[in-house]
């Protein structure tokens, strides 16, 4: 496997030093992804752009939780996983939510259900969904709107669960107690 740099501020590129300290001023250090990404400017000012687009969509914390965990462990992303649960825990969703979609078992109400089922439709189908998955998407509480903005919270963690994979991202200290290994449905 290619060894892939972790960069900081002072060996990235140029066109990423800016994107790492805004990545410092957010989260007190440079998050691994990011050290990675920053070997491609464009991958990094994209994934940014990506995250800044899915946390101003519509979802609740709890909805959001569940679109990124359903998607990172369907790719069994190893640094995704246990990134996202500290950034649950951050945004207050409960730890039946986040073990549910961390251990692959029910959530505790079926709109939530709803969401991880037709995210991972989206998935597993690469966007082909039939119009009874849409249907019963949308009689669940959900919108036209939140099928766009799932498709949103996919390209963006395709980019980070891809990079993670090839990249072998270590995870971060702050992570590290989160760590996740892949199991299944219970």
């Amino acid at each position: 496997m290619a060894d892939f740099k972790l960069h900081d501020t002072e060996s990235a590129p140029e066109a990423s030093e800016a994107q790492l300290k805004d990545s410092v001023d957010s989260f007190g250090f440079v998050p691994s992804l990011h050290a990675v990404m920053a070997e491609s400017p464009e991958l990094l000012a994209g994934y940014k752009a990506l995250h800044a687009g899915f946390l101003a969509t519509s979802f609740d914390a709890d909805e959001k939780t569940v679109v990124w965990q359903s998607i990172n462990v369907e790719h069994e992303c190893h640094y995704c996983v246990p990134a996202h649960t500290g950034i649950a825990k951050s945004m207050g969703v409960s730890d039946d939510v986040i073990d549910a979609l961390r251990n692959k078992t029910p959530l505790p109400n079926e709109k939530l259900e709803a969401l991880r089922d037709f995210t991972l439709k989206i998935v597993r189908d690469r966007g082909v969904v039939s119009d009874a998955d849409l249907d019963a998407f949308l009689a669940a509480g959900f919108t036209k709107q939140n099928v766009l903005e799932i498709i949103l919270g996919v390209a963006q963690k395709v980019m980070s669960n891809y990079t993670n994979h090839i990249a072998d991202t270590p995870v971060d200290k702050p992570f590290q107690k989160f760590i996740w290994e892949p199991k299944e449905a219970a």
